[in-house]
């Protein structure tokens, strides 16, 4: 018997009425994902399963790390069948993490193996994939249209030329929406040379000198311009600790001159000069009516002898706590909205103990208007991307909004077969509201709940982001 059943997580009637009938068909708006739209653009076939499965798949390197794998079979020059035979002997490690069901779905969903992977079918898994994968329909387009999916946004450097979004858009023989989001991490983090390097980015690209701070706000804005251009609707900013604390234009000019300069900042000050960038961002967000993702509580490259060895994202971050996450969001939020420049906005905590003060915080700003529910708590992000992380985070977004007018469900990957997670969500997400229904804590009253599903895997997106 298969593992992956059709019934697989649905574990009460309404469940598996709201998944097969509802929510099992619906498409997939994936609007933050870190695909590279290069490789989208070029469609190039993958070379083997482990090109496609294992590439720049930290997840899996940290479960291989926990399994005593040696780094040459990871991240090192070890061929790819023996990284895929690794990794398969890793798989069977993996019982109650959610590593076990992602690989399963993904097995079942694009290669049709219902048959768990382990240590003594690697090598008929290995070749029946790597069958597959000569066919045109297993390239990245492939395996986008496969997953029915819509809409994707990619995750971009303000500096980015965003070529390869035009040459998407223009070729009408693939009709996914690829579109890009404004990442401004070197404006908020960028130090020493590398925010120089950036700020000179900048000026090439305006043709406009950079001597102020309003200077560097303006070029910055006129970047969120290009990218609405191009399609963008969307921005993104990843915080290690949410901190607020407000400053006047003297002390913010004070703090860029400093940057200018290459110098370093105190921890209060580089606080004074992140809330600043955001205000402005914010009000760049607001005017255009695009939506504000902000992603905080990663500690990240904690381990600095592999960093050295092998660079960022490859498995060594982790969860990072923080104190008055309460103030800090609501300070910020506050700013925004006093300054008549609050924008959508969705809030990811890391750290899943801050769910109830995250969502408690984002009712405060709830406003009346056409986009239902402009404040959302995010979907369960990284460490959250799990069966309880995500009914962790519907429940306190029930408990404290309104969860008919969720986004609902994104990949957060750089994998193209990272799709199956939101079959993931639904599966959950239909057992939770069936295990409420059998419960007798809401109605069984299949037109509620269609929409209620329907609105959450699909329709909340499309209306929301107004791509």
């Amino acid at each position: 018997m298969a593992f992956i059943g059709k019934d697989f997580i649905l574990n009460n009637e309404t469940a598996r009425k709201l998944y097969h009938d509802v929510a099992e068909h619906q498409p997939i708006i994936d609007y933050h994902c870190h695909l590279d739209p290069k490789v989208i653009a070029e469609d190039r076939p993958f070379a083997d399963i482990t090109a496609l499965w294992l590439a720049g798949d930290h997840y899996k390197w940290r479960a291989m790390r926990a399994n005593g794998i040696p780094e040459e079979k990871i991240t090192g020059n070890a061929t790819a069948i023996e990284k895929f035979q690794a990794w398969a002997e890793t798989v069977e490690s993996c019982i109650g993490n959610p590593l076990y069901h992602w690989t399963h779905l993904e097995l079942k969903f694009y290669f049709g193996i219902t048959e768990t992977l382990n240590s003594h079918n690697w090598k008929s898994v290995w070749e029946k994939c790597n069958e597959l994968l000569r066919s045109p329909a297993f390239s990245p387009r492939g395996l986008i249209k496969k997953s029915n999916v819509e809409t994707i946004c990619t995750t971009d450097a303000p500096t980015d030329s965003l070529e390869y979004h035009d040459i998407l858009r223009a070729d009408k023989t693939f009709t996914t929406q690829v579109l890009p989001t404004f990442r401004p991490d070197e404006a908020l983090d960028g130090h020493g040379d590398t925010f120089i390097q950036f700020i000179g980015r900048l000026e090439q690209l305006n043709n406009k000198t950079i001597t102020h701070f309003q200077d560097f706000l303006d070029a910055l804005d006129q970047r969120v311009a290009y990218f609405h251009q191009k399609g963008g609707r969307l921005s993104d900013h990843g915080l290690t600790k949410l901190e607020f604390m407000l400053s006047d234009e003297k002390e913010q000019e004070a703090l860029f001159a400093k940057k200018r300069q290459g110098l370093a900042l105190s921890h209060d000050d580089d606080a004074r000069y992140k809330s600043a960038v955001l205000l402005s961002l914010a009000a760049s967000y607001a005017k255009r009516d695009w939506a504000m993702q902000i992603h905080f509580g990663a500690s990240r490259n904690n381990n600095s002898r592999m960093f050295k060895q092998l660079g960022a994202n490859v498995g060594y971050d982790s969860i990072c706590d923080q104190t008055d996450v309460a103030s800090n969001i609501n300070g910020l939020l506050d700013a925004m909205s006093r300054n008549d420049a609050l924008p959508k906005v969705i809030f990811y905590n890391l750290d899943p103990t801050y769910n109830d003060v995250v969502a408690s915080s984002l009712a405060n700003f709830q406003a009346a208007g056409a986009v239902k529910s402009r404040m959302q708590l995010g979907a369960g992000w990284w460490f959250n991307d799990t069966k309880r992380g995500m009914i962790r985070q519907l429940t306190a977004l029930a408990d404290h909004g309104l969860l008919v007018n969720f986004v609902g469900m994104l990949t957060d990957s750089r994998s193209f077969i990272s799709y199956t997670r939101h079959e993931y969500f639904r599966r959950i997400l239909c057992n939770l509201v069936g295990q409420w229904v059998t419960d007798g804590e809401i109605p069984d009253d299949n037109e509620l709940l269609t929409r209620l599903i329907k609105n959450i895997c699909y329709q909340n997106a499309r209306d929301y982001f107004n791509f």
